[in-house]
């Protein structure tokens, strides 16, 4: 998404004195563990979802809801955040949204069902919000490093989801309090991030004037119009998103329980999980740079789809001694693919504004369809008593990404 700083009178300039709460080092270590946060709690709860179903009596449709239902808060959410950094700054939101985020993995744990989707609500909305407010603020605080800036950051989110993954259930054995107190103890991490976060605050306090909240990045005015919503490019540049994020979110909510059903140890079957999370750093970093030196991205859009074909077929023939062959490769095809889909979109078009409309239709769709997979996915369990249907159905999905892929890797421009 396209950001800009607005402008600030020239009579009242803001700037920011080099202090020692303004040091780059203690920005960094803030936003670090901010980006830690936001895909631990997610990830955590995979391993527990077969566990969290037989506590609550819950039907398998009902616990692919879990993970659905922070999916589409983060939708809900998203459009709230620049309004609430004019309003306030960017600084307290970020640490507002921590810790709501906290506030929400102690509410999913609490002993009864609604608890337990009332925290999924209030982790996606705050989640939601963090998506959109760090990146403003990696670019306004790191601007000639920004790139490499948001690589470390986006690496470190997925380096906190592949802890979560791993730990889980050794963290259940260990504290002996069953799932509950597993994912409440990701709380602490949120506390901590948001004690690494106050110097911001404290900074923001000093060096902004009454009124200067407005200071916080704003999404740059979109042009009037349809724009790309009528653009056949934009539509297979979503749908290669939305079936990529649908492939991913699905196998988030379920691989761990898959293995497991299959008479995988679950303690293994979590370590397979988080090594998938692992290499999935690899496919985000390496793909998109590759992207970025082709002039058509088709080949490499079909293979990251058939990549994801071969991991599903493994997970299909062969689940358990074929399982930590099909994490290598998802995690390459899983990374590699949602990365390409946000080169995508700077590819593809030739402006800022431009960028952002794109991304705003792209992850709009994308949000939504990927939502209908870890709910679809157990239904389909449900209804038939196994996993071979929904992965054959995994397995479709991934062609009808190659299929959107060929057509957004064309060398064309969405006006």
């Amino acid at each position: 998404m396209a950001v800009t700083r607005t402008p600030q009178p020239l009579a009242t300039p803001v700037v920011r004195t080099r202090t020692a709460l303004a040091h780059p080092a203690l920005m960094l270590a803030g936003i670090l563990l901010v980006a830690l946060n936001m895909r631990a709690c997610l990830a955590a709860i995979s391993p527990m979802v077969g566990e969290i179903q037989r506590s609550l009596g819950l039907s398998a449709t009902a616990s692919g809801l879990i993970t659905t239902v922070p999916v589409l808060f983060q939708g809900v959410g998203a459009p709230l955040t620049p309004r609430l950094t004019r309003r306030f700054g960017a600084e307290r939101v970020v640490l507002g949204a921590v810790l709501v985020l906290g506030g929400g993995v102690l509410l999913r744990v609490l002993p009864s069902s609604a608890a337990l989707y009332a925290g999924c609500v209030v982790i996606g909305v705050a989640i939601a919000v963090l998506n959109v407010s760090m990146p403003s603020l990696v670019k306004r605080e790191f601007p000639h490093r920004a790139a490499a800036m948001t690589g470390v950051y986006s690496t470190t989110m997925l380096v906190g989801a592949t802890l979560a993954a791993g730990v889980s259930v050794p963290l259940e054995q260990v504290l002996g309090g069953g799932w509950r107190a597993s994912l409440g103890a990701w709380s602490l991490l949120a506390l901590v991030a948001a004690l690494a976060w106050l110097p911001q605050l404290l900074l923001a306090r000093r060096t902004q004037s009454p009124g200067t909240a407005a200071a916080a990045p704003r999404t740059a005015p979109a042009a009037v119009g349809r724009g790309p919503w009528r653009s056949a490019t934009a539509w297979r540049i979503s749908a290669f998103m939305g079936i990529s994020s649908l492939l991913v979110y699905s196998l988030v909510a379920w691989m761990p329980t898959v293995l497991a059903d299959h008479g995988m140890d679950r303690g293994e079957a979590g370590l397979v999980f988080a090594f998938s999370n692992l290499v999935q750093v690899a496919g985000a970093f390496l793909v998109p740079l590759i992207a970025g030196r082709m002039t058509r991205q088709r080949a490499l859009a079909v293979a990251m789809a058939a990549l994801n074909g071969v991991g599903i077929a493994v997970l299909l023939l062969a689940p358990v001694s074929g399982a930590w062959a099909a994490a290598a490769v998802l995690g390459v095809a899983q990374g590699g693919s949602l990365g390409l889909a946000l080169a995508f979109i700077v590819l593809r078009t030739d402006s800022a504004a431009g960028a952002a409309r794109l991304s705003g239709m792209a992850q709009a769709v994308g949000y939504l369809v990927a939502a209908a997979g870890p709910v679809g996915a157990g239904a389909l369990h449900q209804a038939t008593g196994g996993w071979t249907v929904p992965l054959a159905l995994l397995l479709v999905l991934a062609g009808g990404a190659a299929a959107a892929g060929w057509g957004a890797g064309r060398d064309v421009t969405v006006r």
